[in-house]
């Protein structure tokens, strides 16, 4: 019996892509190989390559002047990249988690950052609002969704600059204008994919402000100019998100998997608005993540944590345990996890209750 698996990263996938990807492992299409073992170079997996790109188009309707990459490193090596490549003067940052943190901290080594609001003086359990944004910085940058502290910004801001996002672990979940953005990134370790593989979305136009000299690999102009494929890709990861992107597509899309993401988090953040033993660390509900619901315990039961894990595993449930600088629990409902997952852990969370 399969666990119900609520992990932050690497996290749950469908049995759609887990199932078609074992099977090319195993023999490609029929062609008598495995796809980890064919030329990046060959027909076959140029076609892998291409199929993908143009369902990441689909899926987020990318309009006419954007490039799809596939590249390595990981969202870690994008905090370096974007910088490098496109903070020339000034950038500005939302700070509103440790991803967040570590992209700034990145940044500063190619020059000014200028913090625009941070959430970091309540251990950033809400979205800051009401912030400017220079309008002379070369971009704005913020995270979309705060895998450890379960906080989400939902819309596309409007702040005439160039935005730049790390979209890591809410793409795919839910609507987004691309068109707003002149990038987009992350690694594919929650909703894109395996992980190995980091995904960037980049309107050409935004590769014209590129003025100094970049080291080949770190220069998004080389990737965009070699399709992805300057050096060797992660092929074995770019087939898996394949897979993935080919499920959602067969699932109704983007809006399709919204749909159910809102049902998934509803369900489980009511039972734990209901339950006497656990709260929200995220007050404002508008602020909290679909994708990664963080609770604790009451302050009253507080020493049953340990216990509810304990009950938890022996429920099959893994992966709730919350990050060390929250505490607490944290269930992470990506697009790949179904709604009878949250219902068992919801039921687990009841039963737990009455026993106490």
């Amino acid at each position: 019996m399969k666990k119900h698996n609520f992990y932050a990263g690497p996290s749950i996938l469908s049995e759609y892509a887990i199932a078609n990807t074992a099977a090319g492992v195993l023999n490609l299409d029929g062609i008598g190989l495995s796809v980890m073992e064919i030329s990046h170079r060959s027909k076959e997996f140029m076609a892998i390559l291409n199929q993908a790109k143009t369902l990441v188009k689909e899926l987020l309707e990318v309009p006419k002047g954007y490039d799809v990459l596939f590249l390595g490193g990981g969202a870690s090596m994008q905090f370096c990249m974007i910088p490098y490549n496109f903070l020339n003067t000034k950038a500005a940052y939302l700070d509103t988690g440790a991803w967040s943190s570590k992209a700034i901290k990145e940044a500063k080594f190619f020059g000014d950052v200028e913090v625009v609001a941070s959430s970091k003086d309540k251990n950033y359990s809400y979205i800051p609002k009401g912030y400017s944004v220079p309008s002379d910085a070369d971009y704005f940058h913020f995270t979309t969704n705060n895998t450890i502290y379960g906080t989400q910004l939902k819309e596309d801001p409007e702040v005439g600059i160039p935005l730049v996002s790390d979209m890591s672990s809410d793409i795919f979940s839910r609507k987004i204008d691309v068109s707003k953005y002149a990038a987009i990134y992350g690694g594919a370790q929650k909703n894109a994919g395996p992980a190995g593989v980091s995904f960037v979305i980049i309107k050409e136009d935004f590769l014209e402000k590129i003025v100094k000299p970049i080291p080949t690999m770190l220069d998004y102009r080389t990737h965009v100019k070699g399709e992805s494929m300057f050096n060797t890709p992660p092929c074995l990861n770019i087939y898996a998100s394949l897979q993935t992107f080919k499920w959602y597509h067969q699932k109704g899309g983007v809006l399709a998997m919204q749909k159910i993401n809102e049902e998934k988090a509803q369900l489980l953040y009511d039972e734990i608005e209901r339950n006497k033993l656990f709260r929200s660390p995220v007050l404002n509900e508008g602020d909290r993540s679909l994708m990664n619901v963080t609770f604790i315990m009451t302050d009253e039961y507080k020493e049953l944590e340990a216990e509810f894990l304990s009950y938890s595993a022996y429920k099959d449930i893994v992966g709730i345990k919350g990050h060390r600088s929250v505490g607490g629990f944290r269930a992470s409902i990506y697009n790949g996890m179904p709604l009878e997952s949250v219902r068992h852990l919801v039921e687990t969370m009841k039963r737990f209750e009455s026993k106490i």
